[in-house]
């Protein structure tokens, strides 16, 4: 019988957004809805002020073609003071349909990134130069997708691979109008394709192993209203199992948006990008756990089972190890919706208007915990011991399996103003940004059935409260992060645009408006706020020489920012203590800065492209996280000063009697400069050693063979051995992996047109590999858990169109 038992009273909640597929399918039946932003520069007139490199597009580049013609997609040619790279629609459309936004940057120079599966659905990890993916900002059409407290990335829940145009990795620099307070290791932009001009419907079906499956589905409207406006709308829905243990992810996606053209310099666009998913998570083993349980060791398949409930005597539930999977999942849904209006205020004035909208909703890490009845909090003595009868036998002496884990929910507006003047060969773009991001941390409970499932995977309803009607909380934050900054700065162009110099500054200032109420948790008895206010100033500057058609050279140096986390300021942390009764932050709780610079070259010619950069980064402050993935929590430490160095380069050629290529090498070295301090009164020497999670070479290399109607690549990528602490005690090997896809288009027919079905085999020689979940001080002061290289997966997809 698969009865809980005695549910708690109903307390106040956090909602959770649900949206109907219903309401969904019975909208993509109507063609009259779509997304709008543009992946290019639209031509300006004389004198005006031309579209510049900016977060939410690619900015000035040459793309021959579909961008097939250069590097496989994996290039274009780039024209700014800065290294950057851009992966184009010609490379994401051959990717598998489930892809995410770390698998597809993954063979650019300075990018170390891994997935959880093959498939993408789980989401992965990512570095830059050695930044970490928390230490790099992400828009998505100029709108900031990091998390405001964590700066944490969930790539899985961005966008549909098949409705994204362009993702483009500035290395090292933060762009000047980036909207972000916590980068100090550049910046990834995503950009969403047009919306056709045609009326279109496009159908995608992917089957694979592992019981994967992906239904796509978009609509075009074409342009209407006198070819002002053109709309879009797609669905989909994807199902994998786990490579190991059982279980699954589930996920719903919509993406959404239109453009209005008033004219051709005033226009509106807007987006919505609704995702739900709801995955088993795959447990991270540390080194020992691996070497016991093996590979394929995961989650428990069945249920411990509760014990029979006996008044006077105690039932002590002991958490089993490993947890049950069905108490180790994580349901998350988020919207990001934005609006954008261009104008052209004078024939040199343009104005842009970007307000935007973020939501989330979720819990994750693993629910299973075992719930003392006598582990509540006493509001009378701030203490915790008050008494409650969980499984109904009359008593308080026992301890009861309960699913209990954290639950964010985050509402985040904010707006983007930017006037771009053209004056004489000067380009002066002068903005504002504003965000405020309320952050609410929960730690609610709720009753397990006797089969060992949640009676609310959400954590929402009938959550289990204690003697006063409260509900249990094992933390209870809210955090009010308040961010803007000013942003100038000026491009100017001379010898015929032989010579550019761009210079500018950005000026970001977040206030963390911190909470703790008092709760059940660990430390955490005692309410307090902390308000830590940071900011900096930035300047940035960049000179490009093209001495031809050919070739050219450029220099860059900016300085970056990243604020603490806001978990930095938790009872758990160590960073809070209490003077009077008042909380006071006591430990390096000091913003992450990084000072940058780039010397390049690039050259251009018929046979390909070629471009490479030394760099050096100068960090002050690093924040190092560390993180336990299968308990979902942090802790927060300053390493010190680290310095890195290196080289990158990446080659692309166009297709030669249907030959293409694409390579790219980096060589980075970081070391610690500082000895870390663990108290006052102990330190380790770290200093001198290298920074983990950093692997010195890595190589990526696309070799492709393509026909009019069909083609065959292969890519390869080699990550050298990374350390997994600050006392370099433990490390994870090199490995490569090796993936192939194929592709062919069918004639069109009368019913549809490019009929196209593709092959997708990744880690095609099935090897195993461990990445770090993230930074420890050292093995003997900390466990590492590891990321494990999924196997071999096959997929096939056949997509058409309908017109």
């Amino acid at each position: 019988m698969n009865a809980p038992y005695p549910t708690a009273a109903k307390p106040f909640k956090h909602p959770a957004l649900r949206l109907s597929m219903i309401a969904v399918n019975v909208l993509l039946l109507q063609a009259g809805i779509a997304h709008a932003q543009n992946s290019d520069n639209a031509a300006a007139p004389a004198a005006a002020p031309a579209a510049t490199a900016t977060t939410s597009n690619i900015g000035t580049v040459t793309i021959t073609g579909e961008g097939d013609q250069l590097g496989n997609g994996l290039m274009v040619r780039e024209d700014e003071p800065k290294t950057r790279s851009t992966v184009t629609r010609a490379e994401l459309e051959k990717e598998r349909a489930t892809g995410n936004v770390f698998q597809s940057i993954g063979l650019l120079p300075g990018v170390a990134t891994y997935s959880y599966d093959a498939s993408g659905l789980f989401g992965g990890g990512l570095s830059i130069r050695g930044f970490n993916s928390d230490q790099i900002g992400y828009t998505i059409n100029g709108v900031p997708v990091n998390d405001s407290g964590s700066f944490s990335v969930y790539p899985q829940e961005f966008l549909d691979n098949s409705n994204t145009c362009a993702m483009s990795v500035t290395q090292g620099v933060t762009d000047l109008d980036a909207p972000h307070v916590g980068s100090t290791g550049g910046n990834v932009s995503i950009v969403t394709c047009e919306p056709e001009d045609q009326k279109r419907m496009r159908v995608t079906q992917t089957v694979g192993g592992l019981g994967l499956t992906n239904s796509f589905v978009r609509i075009d409207s074409g342009r209407f209203a006198n070819d002002m406006a053109k709309v879009f709308m797609s669905y989909s829905h994807a199902e994998i199992d786990k490579w190991k243990g059982d279980g699954k992810a589930k996920r719903d996606h919509v993406d959404f948006g239109f453009r209005f053209d008033f004219d051709k310099s005033n226009y509106v666009t807007g987006s919505m990008n609704y995702n739900r998913a709801i995955n088993n998570n795959i447990y991270n083993p540390s080194l020992a756990q691996l070497n016991q349980n093996g590979y394929y060791g995961d989650y428990a398949s069945q249920f411990a089972g509760h014990l029979t409930p006996v008044k006077g005597t105690a039932q002590n539930e002991a958490s089993q190890s490993p947890a049950y999977y069905k108490l180790a999942q994580n349901p998350f849904e988020n919207v990001i919706a934005s609006v954008t209006g261009v104008f052209r205020l004078t024939p040199t004035t343009q104005l842009k208007i970007q307000p935007y909208y973020w939501y989330g909703f979720g819990t994750g890490g693993t629910q299973q915990y075992a719930l003392s009845e006598t582990g509540f909090l006493n509001p009378a003595t701030g203490k915790v011991g008050a008494g409650r009868d969980l499984n109904g036998d009359g008593d308080t002496l026992d301890k009861i399996i309960v699913a209990n884990s954290s639950v964010t929910r985050t509402d985040r507006p904010g707006i983007t103003t930017t006037v771009t003047q053209q004056i004489g060969n000067h380009q002066v773009q002068a903005g504002f940004w504003f965000e405020r991001a309320v952050h609410r941390q929960t730690g609610p409970a709720v009753l397990v059935n006797n089969d060992g499932t949640a009676t609310d995977i959400w954590l929402q309803d009938n959550q289990i409260t204690g003697p006063t009607g409260q509900p249990y909380q094992s933390r209870n934050w809210k955090t009010v992060s308040t961010s803007y900054q000013f942003f100038l700065a000026d491009s100017i162009s001379m010898l015929a645009d032989k010579l550019n110099v761009t210079a500018g500054f950005r000026t970001p200032h977040v206030r963390r408006d911190f909470t703790n109420f008092a709760s059940e948790g660990s430390n955490s008895q005692i309410t307090y706020n902390v308000v830590k206010d940071y900011n900096a100033f930035l300047p940035q500057a960049g000179v490009r020489y093209s001495f031809d058609d050919s070739n050219q050279v450029y220099v860059n140096a900016a300085r970056n920012f990243r604020a603490p986390p806001n978990f930095a300021y938790s009872p758990t942390n160590g960073n809070v203590t209490f003077v009077n009764g008042r909380a006071v932050v006591a430990g390096n709780v000091q913003a992450e800065t990084s000072n940058v610079y780039d010397l390049g070259y690039r050259n251009q010619s018929a046979f390909g492209t070629f471009s490479g950069s030394l760099f050096y980064v100068d960090y002050k402050n690093r924040q190092a996280t560390a993180y336990d993935p299968n308990l979902n929590n942090s802790v927060y430490m300053n390493a010190g000063a680290v310095r890195n160095y290196g080289f990158q380069l990446e080659f692309g050629t166009v297709p030669f009697h249907g030959w293409s290529a694409y390579f790219s090498v980096t060589n980075n070295h970081s070391k610690q400069l500082n000895d870390l301090r663990m108290s006052a009164t102990s330190t380790l020497a770290t200093s001198g050693k290298d920074y983990p999670l950093d692997p010195s070479w890595l190589l990526g290399l696309s070799i492709q063979y393509a026909q009019p109607k069909w083609y065959v690549r292969a890519q390869t990528k080699f990550t050298a051995r990374q350390y997994a602490t600050l006392m370099n005690d433990e490390v994870a090997p090199s490995y490569t992996t090796v993936d192939l896809d194929a592709g062919y288009r069918f004639n069109n027919t009368y019913f549809f047109k490019n009929p196209t079905v593709r092959l997708n085999v990744s880690n095609l020689f099935n090897r195993q590999y461990r990445n770090p979940s993230s930074v420890q001080v050292g093995a003997g002061n900390g466990t590492v858990y590891y990321y494990l290289g999924a196997p071999r997966l096959l997929s096939v997809s056949l997509s058409a169109d309908f017109q």
